[in-house]
């Protein structure tokens, strides 16, 4: 991991701390399945910045109300990836990394989906556009912050997807038809 990546994480995840745990493990298990698609598949993209993007794309969680995974800030859940991605450009990482944290919650977040679920966001696509963000994505579903010491199953990826919405399943299924790799 980069210097500027471990400076982050050790900024808003301080050491000894549940969190910090639940953090690290997650974004490490994310990371270790990007890394393994980007090689196994000839990708061709650079393994230090996937590593980053895997390390950071959920920068923002601490800044939430979810206690279940020792998160104690004040915005809703759903936000994190929004938060995350203006913390990260304040701090001055690239763009492409903000963007990740931006566009990896569920399948990718639609101005549809936002309307009709209500969501505590701004009007705009959330769906992860470049093959980095859609890797990360990707990957993403199958590491939850609760289960840390396993991987989802394919079906039970795609049944969580299908809670969401018939959509959210449609985008998760191209992301699987990319990338097809599982833990």
């Amino acid at each position: 991991m980069n210097s500027q990546t471990t400076r982050i994480i050790n900024k808003y995840y301080p050491e000894g701390s549940r969190l910090r745990d639940i953090y690290l493990r997650h974004c490490r298990s994310v990371a270790d399945l990007a890394l393994r698609i980007n090689s196994e598949l000839e990708l061709g993209l650079d393994p230090d910045i996937v590593e980053s993007a895997a390390m950071l794309h959920d920068i923002g969680i601490f800044l939430t109300d979810a206690d279940g995974i020792d998160c104690h800030g004040t915005e809703p859940y759903i936000r994190h990836g929004i938060l995350g991605a203006a913390l990260l450009r304040e701090e001055g990482f690239p763009e492409e990394i903000a963007r990740i944290a931006e566009r990896h919650t569920g399948a990718g977040i639609t101005v549809k989906d936002i309307d009709e679920m209500k969501l505590p966001l701004p009007r705009t696509d959330f769906t992860p556009e470049t093959q980095l963000e859609r890797l990360i994505c990707y990957a993403d579903k199958f590491y939850s912050k609760t289960r840390l010491d396993s991987a989802k199953s394919l079906e039970k990826v795609r049944g969580s997807m299908l809670r969401h919405s018939q959509s959210t399943l449609e985008r998760f299924d191209r992301l699987y038809d990319e990338f097809k790799i599982t833990p």
